[in-house]
């Protein structure tokens, strides 16, 4: 009894010094982004299919000014709501100061340039599969937008998942870069692949979570609650979507579906930034929809 009551202590030392480990932010090497050079005119493209403007630009905003991100836009969830930060060329408010590295870091692994983790209401879940070509080309094309000076605005949430310590043991959880849909795609698909779950990241609103906000990939998306509390957002696999690859194409592309109905919601903006891309990469993701296992 008295050997176990001074165990105690060591037990509790170790745990604490476990859970140290497990929840440190593990900087990436980065070593494949040596060498490369980014293409502001490729990385135009990354920037829309990956949905920067649509979460990072101000409210309401228009035209040009969807290419000032500002952030401030609230999303909301049952952890708490989220505010887009700025990402603008800003150096003091924005990113206009960061390293490639300090780019990738954040992007691909969820990583502040302070060593500290990023909720996953930055999907790097899914951009850990970008190409580091692709991230170069993103960084390069970003580097020449606006800046604002307006300052990032605090997330509001609460105690417990306001510790971002503990995402270091979410993200051993729940993060993967492995593509879920595998086997033998056609080189189409397997574009679509890409595009649809490393940059445009469907995957984060039509897939189902569990209790602490993984994706539930054996339901891969099929369908999920509103993270607003408000409705459910639609299963797009092939067990509940009947449209062929050209309807697909023409909502992605027009905002109309085959019944004529019109595009509504957070999917207006997804429909924006499809308009931005090749018509081939709209139709990849079509191939890519039809491609994927149906959930009934």
């Amino acid at each position: 009894m008295i050997r176990f009551r001074f165990a105690i202590p060591g037990i509790i030392l170790v745990g604490f010094g476990a859970f140290l480990l497990l929840t440190q932010a593990r900087m990436p090497s980065n070593a494949d982004l040596a060498g490369l050079t980014g293409m502001a005119t490729e990385g135009e493209a990354v920037f829309w299919a990956a949905g920067c403007a649509s979460c990072h630009m101000a409210v309401e905003a228009k035209g040009a000014d969807q290419l000032v991100l500002s952030g401030g836009r609230a999303f909301a969830s049952p952890f708490g709501t989220f505010i887009a930060p700025n990402i603008s060329t800003d150096a003091t408010e924005g990113i206009g100061g960061w390293s490639t590295g300090e780019f990738s870091a954040a992007i691909r692994c969820g990583f502040s340039p302070e060593g500290q983790h990023y909720f996953p209401a930055l999907p790097y879940g899914a951009y850990s599969k970008m190409t580091p070509q692709d991230l170069v080309n993103l960084k390069a094309y970003m580097d020449g937008l606006p800046a604002s000076a307006i300052p990032s605005q605090p997330h509001q949430v609460g105690f417990p998942f306001n510790i971002r310590r503990t995402l270091g043991i979410w993200k051993l959880l729940f993060s993967d870069d492995a593509f879920v849909i595998g086997g033998d795609l056609s080189p189409q698909q397997d574009r679509g692949r890409y595009l649809a779950e490393a940059l445009a990241h469907c995957a984060e609103c039509h897939t189902p979570r569990n209790a602490l906000g993984g994706l539930d990939r054996s339901r891969w998306l099929g369908g999920a609650a509103d993270p607003s509390g408000k409705g459910r957002i639609p299963n797009i696999t092939p067990g509940k979507l009947d449209w062929s690859e050209a309807e697909i194409t023409a909502y992605l592309t027009t905002g109309f579906t085959p019944d004529f109905d019109v595009v509504g919601g957070h999917m207006a903006a997804v429909v924006d930034n499809m308009g931005h891309l090749p018509v081939a990469d709209v139709q990849a993701i079509a191939a890519y929809l039809k491609a994927v296992p149906p959930v009934e």
